[in-house]
């Protein structure tokens, strides 16, 4: 019982983590039908964007939690101007293209955003600094972390807000009617590009927040 219930903590931490990553993906695809094979790179840029700024800050002596925050902070604006740009200058023009034409440019962008990677970041292996002091409390013969509880809220806190967004808010609503008919929508005088254009933004978002968690 005691390894069910660890396995349960380790699998609920990672699997918060995948689903946060696993809604930019479907918001995507349930809005335009495209398979976003770059989303991936988007989740690493967040995750080093926020590994370079809290290198730079961990030595001058700031709080941890707000290292981590500045970090987080840096890596969320940047992913969002990665998705956008995607998304008008790889996905726009080929909206209505023959569906294969989409899918090979989302290789494409996945593969230019690999190589800029590695350009700047180098192929080397690098970790995260512990630099939040990390408290192991045990229940039930399962031990589970300050760092793995803040995991769970947090990706809780955003699965909710989504959830929020797409079901109560005007946007949300604009979001879903373009998901179900992007003409039709467009002839009740919603802003399609806009739409979608946000929906990759708030995507890469979430990609941004997954890859520093």
């Amino acid at each position: 019982m005691d390894t069910f219930l660890q396995q349960l903590v380790n699998g609920l931490t990672a699997g918060s983590v995948y689903a946060v990553v696993a809604l930019g993906y479907t918001m995507v695809y349930g809005i335009i039908q495209l398979i976003n094979f770059a989303h991936g790179e988007v989740v690493m840029i967040g995750a080093m964007v926020a590994f370079t700024v809290i290198n730079l800050l961990a030595p001058t002596g700031l709080a941890p939690l707000a290292v981590v925050l500045i970090g987080a902070g840096c890596a969320v604006p940047i992913c969002m101007l990665v998705g956008y740009s995607m998304e008008r200058l790889a996905y726009r023009p080929l909206r209505h293209a023959p569906r294969l034409a989409p899918l090979i440019t989302a290789i494409g962008v996945s593969i230019i955003l690999q190589h800029i990677a590695l350009m700047i970041w180098s192929r080397n292996i690098m970790a995260f600094p512990q630099i939040i002091p990390s408290r192991t409390y045990f229940i039930g013969g399962a031990a589970i972390t300050t760092v793995q509880i803040a995991i769970l809220a947090i990706c809780l806190t955003l699965m909710a807000s989504l959830a929020v967004l797409v079901y109560r808010t005007p946007l949300g609503t604009a979001m879903r009617a373009t998901a179900q008919n992007a003409q039709v929508a467009g002839l009740m005088g919603i802003d399609i590009n806009r739409v979608i254009a946000i929906t990759f933004v708030i995507g890469a978002g979430l990609g941004a927040v997954a890859g520093v968690l």
